[in-house]
């Protein structure tokens, strides 16, 4: 079977598309209390377990029926073969005509994954001990800036997965991280960003990673030209730049022509999407932070939840339970928004992180074909992490109007275990799940003696979805191995959507505006203006108050 994707029938047609939404009219009505009433072992059975996660699921609004519906669907859609195909290299990214690769990128030394007939594994390894020479020099301070001070200080400059993904890990690596470094990073064109990254830093102790494929990038371009004016305001030689500036790009030349050393390039692929790109180049900052071995522990961790991927059977398939989960609650009981959940503090930019891999990917309106959808695709991504977020917004979770499936993620051992901290956390956690499924009926208030007054205030009707992740503690393997979860997870949801999950068009068109509208908000002279009325009149607006003097007070 090949990679291209199964269209005999549209998907609303399909048999195993009706079966399931004659499924649905029988399971809208059964509650969660029921299931687990119905199973007493059921806390035990919908569980899948791989790459050192445990997927607890049975808090989920499905029977094993609903589950070989699913993967029915699955198959019909043609799964398998898109996963194979997307292993062999092909180009299922077919408006780009590209590749989708980002699994040769934790691919092990001597396995052989090919892009157009080349074996790529060879090149990423390379790429890996460039990185880890390089890293090694700047952790152990044998790398120094132009004045021969040691950089203390390294800033990551990029947008989107060029972005999103580094920080994310730096922090949730953090405990593990060289502590001495400072770690920052830069992606907004808000001026703001800058000037407090680089507030009370030293141009002679700091690097800039400037991280974009193809070196055009307006905003990451803009912020990078205001980092080397920084520096070039302090250190005055424009050969200064080859030691405090790096690139993570495939354009060289413009690179160069910007001051940089040629041997100071870490080489991006066109097979690698920006958001899956974190574990290549991009994540030369995380290797700085937490050292090449940590960084390859990650990557171990990324290539067991791959492997898992590619060959466990769908029904023992955690990215595929979870993919057809989301499909099983967005198309069927209309849910507009999933919520992420992690119960510990060194992964409070995952959900970010999350919204980024998931919207990008299947944020879109027609199917690979190019006709428009007859049903939902993605579901809005979001989430806080541990206990800030159930004083936050917990409230609407339990008693709201919505229905907002959520993914808890938990460790049971702490990296930083002080008294009964975390205890008490991961009871929180746990009664949570419990308190979304099971709720608190009229009955069970009285019994408490709560007034009858209040009751209807206080009832919770529980049936609210969720799933439990449960790892041992957040190592970097785990961390890999979470991250491909979700990739493969949202690639799943694509292959039923029949969606290209690797393009990102909606994202060119405001960029493309911008690029129109700057020279009208800086001219001097009054622009002619030939935008709607409402765009017109804010351009108007802004450049009054940029001509007038700044109030104060």
């Amino acid at each position: 079977m090949n990679g291209e994707p199964t269209q005999q029938r549209l998907l609303t047609q399909l048999p195993e598309w009706r079966a399931l939404h004659a499924h649905y009219a029988e399971m809208q009505s059964l509650s969660l209390r029921q299931l687990f009433a119905g199973d007493l072992r059921r806390g035990e059975t919908f569980i899948a377990e791989a790459a050192g996660l445990y997927l607890d699921y049975s808090k989920h609004r499905v029977t094993q029926e609903t589950l070989k519906l699913l993967i029915a669907l699955a198959e019909a859609r043609g799964l398998r073969g898109r996963i194979e195909a997307m292993f062999r290299g092909e180009k299922i990214n077919r408006t780009e005509n590209r590749a989708v690769l980002h699994v040769a990128l934790r691919a092990p030394k001597g396995v052989h994954m090919q892009v157009d007939g080349r074996d790529v594994v060879p090149e990423v390894h390379a790429m890996l001990e460039r990185m880890s020479r390089f890293s090694e020099r700047l952790r152990s301070g044998s790398w120094r800036g132009h004045s021969g001070k040691r950089i203390r200080h390294v800033i990551n400059i990029g947008l989107g997965g060029s972005d999103l993904g580094p920080e994310m890990a730096c922090e949730a690596l953090r405990h593990c991280s060289q502590r001495d470094l400072d770690l920052r990073f830069v992606s907004n064109a808000d001026g703001t960003a800058f000037a407090e990254a680089v507030r009370n830093l030293s141009p002679e102790e700091t690097l800039f990673i400037v991280c974009s494929k193809t070196f055009t990038t307006a905003e990451t371009l803009s912020n990078a030209r205001l980092a080397r004016a920084w520096c070039l305001e302090a250190l005055g030689d424009e050969q200064s730049i080859q030691r405090h500036f790096v690139a993570v790009t495939a354009n060289a030349k413009a690179a160069v022509e910007f001051g940089m050393a040629e041997n100071n390039l870490f080489d991006m692929w066109d097979w690698i999407g920006g958001r899956y790109s974190m574990d290549s180049a991009i994540g030369l900052s995380l290797m700085i932070a937490i050292g090449a071995d940590h960084f390859q522990a990650m990557l171990g961790g990324f290539r067991a939840m791959d492997e898992h991927f590619s060959s466990t059977p769908f029904e023992r398939n955690l990215p595929v339970i979870m993919g057809l989960l989301s499909v099983w609650y967005v198309n069927f009981f209309n849910v507009g928004t999933w919520a992420v959940l992690p119960y510990d503090e060194y992964l409070k930019y995952f959900p970010a992180y999350l919204q980024q891999l998931a919207m990008e990917s299947n944020g879109k309106h027609v199917t690979q074909d190019g006709m428009g959808l007859d049903y939902q695709s993605s579901p809005i991504v979001w989430g806080e992490r541990g206990t800030n977020g159930q004083h936050s917004f917990y409230q609407l979770l339990h008693q709201g109007t919505r229905l907002v499936p959520c993914d808890f993620i938990g460790f049971c051992r702490s990296l930083n275990p002080l008294s009964n901290q975390h205890a008490l956390l991961m009871a929180n956690m746990f009664a949570q799940s419990e308190a979304l499924a099971f709720g608190r009926d009229a009955q069970q208030l009285r019994k408490a003696g709560v007034p009858q007054q209040q009751i209807p205030y206080r009832v919770c009707d529980g049936n609210r979805p969720s799933s439990t992740i449960l790892c041992e503690s957040l190592t970097p393997a785990i961390l890999g191995a979470l991250v491909a979860l979700y990739e493969h997870s949202v690639f799943t949801q694509g292959v039923i959507w029949d969606l290209n999950s690797f393009d990102q068009w909606g994202v060119e068109l405001g960029k493309l505006l911008a690029g129109n509208l700057l020279p009208e908000l800086e001219q001097s002279s009054e622009p002619t203006l030939g935008h709607d009325s409402s765009t017109n009149a804010l351009i108007r607006r802004y450049r009054r108050f940029r001509q007038s003097p700044a109030r104060t007070g």
